[in-house]
């Protein structure tokens, strides 16, 4: 299935800059996605005229806001087919939203002896929250290998589940490789054994499209920024009697439904989350984020990061010295290429893409855990979005040729 989304990239501001001579070649968006005209506009228009505090407020201007900020839990509610708004929480991102499950969950449900599964190819934001929680509650961590073509060894999964593992936490895509677990499989699996799962769905949900109630996990974390919408926003999905476990990560105010001296009492799922004033602007560019990409469809999306990805592992053949760490084909991967060139360092060869206004990331991608299985300090890593184009991987291409023509590889 071929989509073409060229049309798309009219929407987009950033493209009308060069960088250089060059026209600009964005290839980074594993780390934050472009934004279209219409959030940027949806923002600002209400910055402008409907800004005030939430919740709070019996005039106008505050009673619009909390409308504005409850419809973004509405519509991330609706973009996930979760069962319920009170299901999701807003929060600061997917680091917040798995920082949230691993403290306010693990902290409370975790006990020595207990075992947390984690895979080789967690971002830190899902290594570390629970590093913290194990040293607190003297449970043990434990890491899943991948297979010789970077994708989840199952039967290794299989073999170290057992009655002591209460938490699998994996990623839904990896941000360095593009392995695209087959979640529905780690789900039912860690279910059989009563492990509640943990889905960092940071680069999943922008690309494929996630039904919450049919993956089965039991929490899922994404990010607004990854998904063209702004920094600052993301959310927690949560099944509700999972929620109903959890203890606040963070106190304050609209967190609370009393407080006295020396005690408080929590407000109902999921404000008893929300502590403090939330990101009210940032919660309208998600709404209008979800809604662009709801008119494109993610059946579109997906399909175009595909073209894109299949394109992309074909010319980088192409190049001698070029190696690619990921599954080597689209088969159960997303638009993540993660490469190196001979013995150039992916730092300098970021900078000589730059110069021909590729943009790419350079470096251990928050994966330090993986790039040390993979034996290398660094990758340089391409990614792909729906404004991308087939020129950008050409791009790609003729600036590594380039890079191996200054180096001699």
């Amino acid at each position: 299935m071929n989509v073409d989304l060229s049309h798309l990239r009219k929407d987009f501001p950033i493209f009308e800059r060069r960088i250089g001579d060059h026209p600009n070649h964005f290839l980074d968006s594993a780390a934050s996605s472009q934004k279209p005209i219409q959030v940027l506009e949806a923002m600002d228009r209400f910055a402008r005229t409907n800004y005030a505090n939430v919740h709070r407020g019996a005039y106008r201007l505050s009673v619009e806001a909390t409308e504005a900020y409850e419809a973004a839990r509405r519509r991330a509610a609706s973009f996930i087919d979760a069962s319920s708004p009170d299901e999701v929480v807003l929060c600061r991102g997917a680091t917040t939203a798995l920082n949230m499950v691993a403290h306010g969950w693990g902290g409370e449900h975790l006990r020595p002896g207990d075992r947390i599964l984690l895979t080789l190819m967690e971002h830190h934001a899902n290594v570390v929250p629970w590093q913290m929680v194990a040293r607190r509650t003297g449970a043990r961590l434990d890491h899943v290998p991948l297979t010789d073509e970077y994708h989840l060894d199952l039967e290794a999964l299989e073999r170290m589940l057992d009655d002591d593992v209460k938490v699998v936490a994996v990623t839904g895509m990896s941000n360095v490789l593009g392995t695209i677990p087959p979640i529905d499989r780690v789900v039912e699996a860690a279910h059989s054994v009563g492990a509640v799962t943990v889905v960092d769905g940071a680069q999943l949900v922008p690309h494929l499209g996630v039904n919450v109630r049919t993956l089965g996990a039991d929490f899922v974390a994404f990010s607004a920024h990854k998904m063209l919408g702004p920094t600052g926003i993301g959310v927690l999905w949560g099944k509700m009697e999972r929620l109903e476990e959890m203890e606040p990560f963070e106190g304050g105010g609209e967190m609370i439904s009393d407080v006295q001296l020396h005690h408080a009492t929590w407000a109902a799922i999921p404000h008893r989350f929300e502590a403090g004033t939330p990101p009210i602007i940032e919660a309208v560019g998600l709404t209008a984020a979800l809604d662009y990409l709801d008119e494109v469809g993610m059946d579109n999306v997906a399909a175009h990061d595909r073209e894109l990805t299949a394109y992309a592992l074909s010319r980088l053949a192409e190049i001698p010295d070029v190696t690619v760490y990921g599954p080597p084909t689209v088969e159960g991967r997303g638009g993540v290429i993660s490469f190196t060139l001979g013995d150039v360092h992916p730092h300098d060869l970021a900078t000589i893409l730059d110069e021909r206004g590729v943009s790419v990331r350079a470096g251990h991608h928050c994966a330090k855990p993986l790039m040390r299985n993979l034996g290398v300090p660094a990758t340089a890593r391409a990614s792909f979005y729906l404004y991308n184009t087939l020129e950008d991987v050409d791009a790609l291409v003729d600036g590594l040729e380039r890079a191996a023509a200054l180096f001699g590889t």
